[in-house]
């Protein structure tokens, strides 16, 4: 990776270093980081600080505190090549429209020079497609971080923007304590099952994303705990969902949407190859390399969700069979999705 004109932390340099060993070439690296960008203003604190009776809240003069020690510059990430999606074809053959969309986004950022960006995404699709896999996957080819939001327990939209410190037990919202606390501008936020966002009417969930999608917006966010402005523009955004019925069309509206299919037979075979050599990546179990033919022949009627449960169960069976090559008959494909309780 180039110089940095900053002294990167600990974290920073090794993510660095996890891009640089995604490419074919070790000496370039597909992503890097691009100096810095405020994300709030320190001087907006001192006034809330300097305001009388403000603030009265000893937990939000803490978190003035901490913003303060961490200062308003984060890092952000911008693209160097466009190898860093090429592995993702691969692992995630039935996202390859997605991909192939967030790369025309990347070239127009490499042609500019500027940050990792794209339009906010939304997954469509039965589950165990691997939706959330491919966002998580994508945020570590990107290497722009992680946050999960599992909307189906969202009941408040100050989960995501910060609940009024009037309030007992109030803290800010994921979207602040994200860029508060991590060191990067420009994290991928994933809101899993958005179509499942609930709670009273009054405190709309959903209510956040109309100004967080729209990056004019975005640069204006306020946090209600804080009551600070702040730049959450670079922010990426993925939402998953089996249903875009109950998504407000002012949401769709402000994402790119796509309907995410099984993947074909080979398409299939070929996640189950990556789940396989993934979970020895992961683990020190003593197995062959690659799967057998039979093997991956076999899961490729499975949906990826549950590929890896499977595979588990069936390098266990190995291992008991004193084996360290899975067979076909290792994979309990007949058993019940679940077992009946007895009782009494």
């Amino acid at each position: 990776m180039e110089s940095a004109r900053y002294e990167l932390p600990n974290l920073l340099r090794a993510r660095a270093e996890e891009c640089r060993a995604l490419t074919a070439a070790p000496a370039a690296a597909p992503l890097t980081l691009a100096g810095m960008v405020p994300v709030y203003e320190v001087g907006e604190i001192d006034e809330r600080l300097g305001d009388e009776g403000m603030p009265r809240s000893e937990a939000l003069r803490a978190m003035y505190a901490r913003m303060k020690r961490a200062g308003e510059m984060r890092y952000v990430v911008r693209p160097t090549t466009l190898s860093a999606l090429d592995e993702l074809y691969a692992t995630c053959p039935n996202f390859a429209s997605v991909i192939d969309d967030i790369r025309k986004q990347l070239a127009l950022a490499l042609s500019g020079d500027q940050p990792v960006s794209f339009t906010p995404i939304l997954l469509l699709g039965e589950p165990g497609l691997g939706k959330t896999h491919f966002a998580k996957s994508l945020a570590e080819a990107l290497c722009t971080g992680f946050e999960f939001v599992p909307m189906a327990s969202l009941t408040a939209g100050w989960i995501l923007s910060g609940a009024s410190p009037q309030w007992s037990n109030a803290r800010p919202g994921k979207v602040a304590e994200a860029l508060i606390q991590r060191e990067l501008a420009n994290p991928l936020f994933v809101l899993d099952e958005i179509d499942k966002a609930g709670g009273d009417s009054r405190y709309d969930p959903l209510a956040p994303l109309y100004t967080l999608l729209e990056p004019e917006t975005a640069r204006r966010f306020i946090d209600e705990f804080l009551d600070i402005e702040m730049d959450a523009s670079h922010i990426l955004w993925i939402a998953t969902a089996n249903d875009a019925r109950s998504i407000p069309e002012p949401i769709l509206s402000r994402m790119n949407v796509y309907t995410i299919e099984r993947p074909d037979a080979e398409g299939a075979k070929a996640i189950a190859a990556c789940v396989y050599r993934e979970l020895l990546a992961r683990n020190r179990w003593k197995f062959e390399a690659n799967p057998r033919q039979d093997v991956l022949e076999a899961l490729g009627s499975v949906a990826p969700r549950d590929m890896r449960k499977l595979l588990v169960d069936a390098m266990g069976t190995a291992k008991l069979g004193g084996r360290d090559h899975l067979e076909r008959d290792d994979l309990a494909l007949g058993r019940p999705a679940a077992r009946q309780r007895i009782g009494f």
